[in-house]
């Protein structure tokens, strides 16, 4: 699913690296957890959290995951989005709880990812 169609989807704005709504992700993450989200995570995904903490960028810089959507309205720090910036990580937010963003992410198509 490209990011674009996750922005209409979910009512998102977009905060930063708007030139990435182009690429695709292939599975989604929701998740306050980080310690989780480097455990479980793979393929391209995007996080979907609503905390608001530098180390969630850093995370996604680990995984190599192309968006970050911070839910419930949550808003990140310029800080955060510099770090996003310099990854080209897409940064939004959206009004949906963490619940329903993902249900319609799902309903829509993407996946997450298989556990053993």
């Amino acid at each position: 699913m490209k990011i674009c169609a996750m922005q209409e989807l979910l009512e998102a704005r977009v905060l930063c690296c708007e030139e990435n709504l182009g690429k695709h992700v292939y599975s989604a993450c929701g998740c306050d957890l980080m310690s989780d989200v480097l455990a479980y995570v793979k393929d391209q995904a995007v996080l979907l959290t609503g905390l608001v903490n530098p180390q969630v960028i850093r995370t996604a810089v680990m995984m190599d995951m192309v968006c970050v959507v911070f839910v419930r309205s949550k808003v990140p720090t310029e800080e955060m989005l510099e770090l996003a910036r310099e990854s080209g990580i897409v940064i939004m937010a959206t009004d949906k709880r963490l619940y329903e963003a993902c249900g319609l992410l799902y309903s829509s198509g993407l996946v997450g990812n298989k556990t053993k």
